[in-house]
């Protein structure tokens, strides 16, 4: 290069141009050659990257090149060639005039390390692509991890760049910082509250990716769509998006419905308020039609004799002596078999069918199961289902719902 350098200063003067023409115009050229060069470096690394290397990541099984590739963590490696290229030739154009050179070193310097930065950066993001890749991994997130070391290599990054600048020791710089910190918790105050947050969530496996949580406080209802080092999104059941600072998910109550998801049942939890004035023995022509009942007709052969036997041994004239089968608790019964005979009930989970306290509304009778089907659509079908027959099926055993006078009630009652 210093032998090409001589060249062109020889081959000015022999056209004919004077020497400080020459020296200047030598400069020029050769800066020029350096640019071509640098160019010329640029454009040979970014074709193999993207025929080269591509090809070849495509050829392999793995998608972890791809994915690296996909992130542009080479193609900005890349940019990285004519910084090198300058840091080493440009002395050859301002040999006389070192703090031109010093100038164009430190401006280089600074661009490749800008430049690292930003490939580092894009590592992580491919880091982060490839964790979720993994099948046991799609329901766990790093983001929060991720964002964080995304924040501390640029702020490292930008002290060195700052030390290069101020020509001063990057220890002694980060040393000072020190008078700062007060300032510097103030300004990311935010983003570590996130980062304590967004690592007590995942050590004690409060939330992951594609939980149904319910959070009142902030108006979220739905699916976990992303975990990040400052938010939590919840994609609600109506399609809106709610953002919850992560630090929140940690100091507030939420709901997680993940529990019912994994045991592979969902909640029926109501109540029928039965009218009280409507309860009362069963009489004869009663039990001859709960009988053709073919759910509770095993039950009431076997319930009947028991109390046929119970009272033949009172021989009491009393009937407050003897034991007799109400409607309700009949009725009773027979929402535990039908309830069982449904295909949609898990009966392996908690069944129960009770009766609550009496209340100014009359008496509940809790409907306490767990469906099979839990995507949301459906398990309301079904619930509906349920009931509607439980209404409709009332009068068979001479029960009535509770239900406050409506304005028709007092109409016909005034007639």
């Amino acid at each position: 290069m210093i032998n090409l350098k001589q060249n062109v200063y020889n081959w000015l003067i022999s056209i004919g141009l004077e020497s400080k023409t020459s020296y200047h115009l030598k400069n020029i050229i050769i800066f020029l050659v350096i640019v071509v060069i640098a160019i010329s470096v640029y454009y040979t690394l970014r074709y193999l990257l993207r025929t080269v290397i591509k090809k070849a990541a495509s050829k392999t099984k793995t998608q972890v090149d791809d994915i690296i590739i996909k992130r542009n963590v080479f193609a900005r490696l890349s940019h990285m060639a004519p910084a090198l290229v300058f840091y080493n030739l440009i002395y050859l154009v301002f040999d006389n005039n070192l703090s031109s050179v010093l100038l164009i070193e430190t401006s280089m310097k600074i661009y490749a390390i800008a430049i690292f930065i930003f490939s580092l950066l894009a590592l992580f993001n491919a880091l982060n692509d490839i964790y979720q890749l993994k099948s046991n991994n799609k329901s766990s997130s790093i983001k929060s991890y991720i964002q964080v070391s995304k924040i501390l290599t640029a702020f490292i990054g930008g002290l060195i760049i700052l030390s290069i600048i101020l020509d001063k020791d990057f220890t002694a710089i980060f040393t000072g910082l020190g008078a700062f910190a007060a300032i510097l918790m103030l300004i990311f105050q935010d983003s570590i509250k996130g980062f304590i947050g967004g690592i007590m969530l995942s050590s004690n496996d409060m939330v992951r990716l594609g939980d149904w949580i319910s959070m009142p406080s902030h108006n979220a209802d739905g699916t976990v769509i992303d975990i990040s080092l400052n938010t939590v999104k919840v994609q609600n059941w109506d399609k809106t998006i709610s953002t919850i600072p992560t630090y929140s998910m940690v100091t507030h109550s939420f709901s997680n419905w993940r529990g019912m998801e994994e045991s592979g049942g969902r909640r029926i939890k109501r109540s029928v308020f039965l009218d009280i004035n409507s309860i009362k023995f069963c009489d004869a022509e009663m039990l001859e039609r709960y009988k053709g009942m073919k759910l509770i007709k095993p039950y009431l052969d076997n319930i009947l004799s028991e109390l046929d036997e119970y009272n033949k041994k009172e021989d009491s004239d009393s009937k407050t002596d003897l034991r007799s089968l109400t409607n309700i608790g009949v009725f009773r019964k027979y929402l535990e078999e039908y309830l069982k005979n449904n295909e949609n009930i898990k009966t392996d989970m908690t069944f129960i069918i009770r009766q609550l306290p009496p209340t100014e509304k009359g008496l509940p009778m809790e409907i306490y199961i767990f469906s099979k089907v839990q995507e949301w659509a459906e398990y309301e079908q079904i619930q509906s289902d349920i009931f509607d027959h439980i209404f409709a099926i009332l009068h068979e055993f001479e029960l009535k719902p509770f239900q406050n006078p409506t304005g028709s009630d007092f109409k016909s009652l005034k007639q």
